[in-house]
């Protein structure tokens, strides 16, 4: 005996609601939209044109097709025929892969999307899912979506401009000597800027019309010839001249595009080429990509930003202006890896922001190390005299405080140091373990008090029972995250060119990350 099963009986439609499952992802998904204030959807008000679609319907269809693990525009709009799910969220609304695509990129949806975090953040508080009192930060690399060999680079572009430049220099002095054009005001004796090298052009063809008359004007053949060949030489100049204009043109306009960055691509020029750490060809190829920094507390992305600089170091201050600007305000613990230990970091952390910096420095863990502490050459495990403010090296030789020294990375951010010197180092038994100075110069010693003090802050922080079970957090905390995103989501490439449609995917990816976990965690 079998079931009931006839395909020609008629079956009323019924609400989809009842067919999914009572703690189904869709019904987060429309909990966590519907909670968006009112005010937010301002912005999609259009009065003219076909009515459109309702933003908080499209923002439900594209996180719960993100949380299938599905981000194409074509394979989103399949699944409002597909999944039950879907057709709930847009309630029979089946719009276009296009109106699809164009919603989710738009710069408006970058408001929604935080509105997303700052919700989802305000439900995880309520049912004390965490406690607010440490976020944990990181980054991750993710490809963009750019063809592997349009790289443009800095280097390179400095190099051919600069050939441009000292060309261009040299053809001014030349139309100067053969008194071709009479010399001009130039803005700077370096270089022949943009408007010059026009005005260099506007002469030499006035010279090539004078001969083009002359020639006209005359009968003599041998005369014509020789006023042709005198002809040749403006002719060339002023191809050369037309050239240069264009690649400088071209040559500035890239340096703006670079900004601070060493690379771009030609298909996203907001994409930096980077070292990925899924190296497919084990070449140490570098891809174009971009720089995502999260921050987490229970497993959950509470903020989250994009960047387009490969290291992790220049990125920790704007990221907690933008948490503070945008999503909540800071807790009292700020942890991070050894990637974001620099003096610069802990000094906004410390000074401006008053909060505590758990976050290592690149020597932390070798510092740990009993031969680091018994390693009598290194100058960190020398004797130091407050009174008389000098270091006793191995071979009991002191090293006086010479000058002071402020050095000044790329960012501008000033660094004090104390220099040292021993008086004499010849003879010294040591000297070749203990300096690699020439032979004549003598072991120099720089000191960062500052980065000293801070040093020792995290050591002591760590050393504390309390502040080190929150750092032993970081790595069960947001490290799941990047593999939940591309091991379970498998979201390891943009599908979007730009920076603020990168964010906005991004955003969606996370929020979905998110998603999944809270109905997981749910149904356990």
């Amino acid at each position: 005996m079998f079931k009931n099963y006839n395909m020609n009986q008629l079956v009323l439609p019924l609400d989809l609601e009842v067919k999914l499952q009572t703690n189904d992802i869709a019904f987060h998904i429309h909990h966590l939209v519907e909670s968006i204030p009112n005010e937010a959807f301002n912005l999609f008000l259009r009065n003219e044109g076909c009515p459109a679609y309702h933003p908080r319907m499209m923002l439900k269809i594209i996180l719960c097709a993100y949380s299938q693990s599905v981000f194409s525009g074509r394979k989103i709009e399949a699944l409002l025929t597909d999944s039950i799910r879907m057709m709930w969220l847009a309630q029979g609304y089946k719009p276009s892969y296009r109106t699809i695509n164009r919603f989710r990129v738009e710069p408006e949806v970058k408001e929604l999307i935080r509105q997303c975090f700052v919700q989802f953040r305000c439900q995880l508080v309520e049912e004390k899912h965490i406690d607010q009192e440490a976020i944990f930060i990181d980054g991750t690399k993710i490809e963009a979506n750019a063809n592997k060999f349009t790289f443009v680079w800095k280097k390179s572009v400095e190099n051919y401009h600069q050939g441009v430049i000292e060309k261009s220099n040299q053809i001014y002095n030349e139309l100067l000597e053969k008194e071709i054009m009479p010399e001009i005001e130039r803005e700077s004796e370096e270089q022949v800027t943009l408007e010059e090298l026009a005005h260099m052009v506007q002469k030499v063809e006035d010279v090539i019309s004078d001969y083009d008359q002359k020639i006209e004007a005359s009968a003599d053949v041998t005369e014509r010839k020789e006023l042709r060949s005198e002809r040749k030489y403006p002719k060339q100049v002023r191809k050369q001249l037309m050239d240069f204009i264009v690649r400088k043109q071209k040559y500035q306009r890239d340096l703006e595009i670079f900004g601070t960055r060493n690379s771009y691509s030609k298909s996203d020029p907001d994409a930096t080429f980077m070292r990925m750490k899924d190296d497919y060809m084990k070449n140490g190829q570098l891809k174009a990509g971009y720089n995502a920094q999260i921050a987490t507390e229970g497993q959950y992305t509470l903020a989250y930003s994009i960047f387009s600089n490969p290291t992790d170091t220049r990125t920790l201050i704007p990221f907690l202006d933008e948490i503070e600007q945008r999503y909540f305000e800071l807790p009292k613990h700020i942890v991070a890896d050894a990637g974001y230990g620099c003096e610069q970091n802990f000094h906004d952390i410390l000074s401006n922001r008053k909060r505590e910096a758990l976050i290592t420095y690149n020597m932390y863990l070798k510092e740990q190390k009993k031969t680091y502490k018994q390693n009598q050459f290194n100058s960190h495990n020398w004797q130091y005299d407050g009174g008389t403010d000098t270091y006793t090296c191995p071979n009991q030789k002191r090293l006086e405080f010479q000058y002071h020294s402020v050095r000044s990375d790329r960012t501008g951010f000033q660094r004090k140091f104390k220099i040292y010197e021993c008086k004499d180092c010849s003879g010294c038994p040591f000297r070749s373990s203990c300096t690699k100075a020439k032979e004549g110069n003598h072991r120099k010693l720089m000191v960062n008090e500052k980065w000293e003090q801070q040093k020792e802050y995290v050591r002591a922080k760590l050393s504390e029972e309390k502040t080190s079970a929150i750092y032993r957090k970081r790595k069960i905390d947001v490290e799941p995250v990047f593999g939940y995103l591309k091991a379970n989501l498998r979201f390891t490439r943009f599908s979007v060119r730009g920076k603020s449609k990168v964010e906005n995917e991004m955003g969606l990816a996370l929020m979905a990350v998110n998603l999944r976990k809270y109905t997981a965690q749910q149904l356990r």
